[in-house]
């Protein structure tokens, strides 16, 4: 694509994710099912986290874009690393975790991860849009512009790192709660949940995989 088709594109997907991720976050507290609890607020999901971080990535590809459009080259050079890292490391992999393991569970059973009390607060269109559209929205991304992955170690302990500080954020909200951010979790044991948390691990490092060998194959 040109830079200017680029940006304009950067553009217009930071302003959905940051509408999204407005939307999702501005959600009056008296409307929420007795299925959702307070503490955390919405920052507890990996589905609204990862609204923020898409939001991120398209801001900071945005600027890199501009800063190449108006020649400033050596901040573009340090906007497009941070760009390239942000997405190989976390916007592709996470976006395709979400997605996926989302309608997995839902088309199992939607009450592990997403109760049907939900519907009457969360409209339909906004569900697919953290849901769904996330997914075309990180393909679309490798197939617009080729990418630098990190070093393979680098790119999945960063990865590991992150995913990481989400489970133990998740843990401490248990500690301090006594509830679950997913009922999918109180099905399992302390055993059962450290191998469904580690099978999860490996799955988003798999993604992060598929990401790199799509961005291979199609720049290279």
């Amino acid at each position: 694509m040109e830079i200017s088709t680029l940006a304009m594109y950067h553009c217009l997907a930071f302003v959905w994710y940051f509408f999204i991720a407005y939307s999702i976050t501005n959600i009056r507290t008296e409307e929420r099912p007795s299925e959702v609890f307070f503490y955390g607020g919405q920052w507890k999901y990996l589905t609204v986290l990862n609204l923020v971080l898409q939001a991120v990535f398209y801001g900071v590809s945005f600027l890199a874009d501009v800063l190449r459009l108006i020649k400033k080259l050596r901040c573009a050079k340090c906007a497009i690393s941070s760009r390239d890292l942000l997405f190989s490391v976390l916007a592709f992999p996470v976006s395709t975790f979400v997605s996926i393991s989302f309608w997995t569970l839902y088309s199992y059973n939607r009450e592990l991860v997403y109760p049907k009390s939900l519907d009457g607060v969360i409209p339909l269109w906004l569900n697919h849009a953290m849901h769904t559209a996330i997914l075309p929205f990180a393909v679309l991304e490798i197939l617009a512009l080729p990418h630098r992955y990190p070093a393979k170690k680098k790119g999945l302990i960063l990865l590991g790192f992150v995913s990481f500080l989400y489970i133990s954020w998740v843990l401490w909200i248990y500690s301090v709660t006594g509830e679950w951010v997913y009922p999918l979790f109180a099905l399992f044991s302390p055993a059962g949940l450290a191998a469904f948390f580690a099978i999860s691990l490996a799955i988003i490092i798999s993604f992060y995989n598929f990401g790199e060998f799509l961005n291979r194959i199609i720049w290279e």
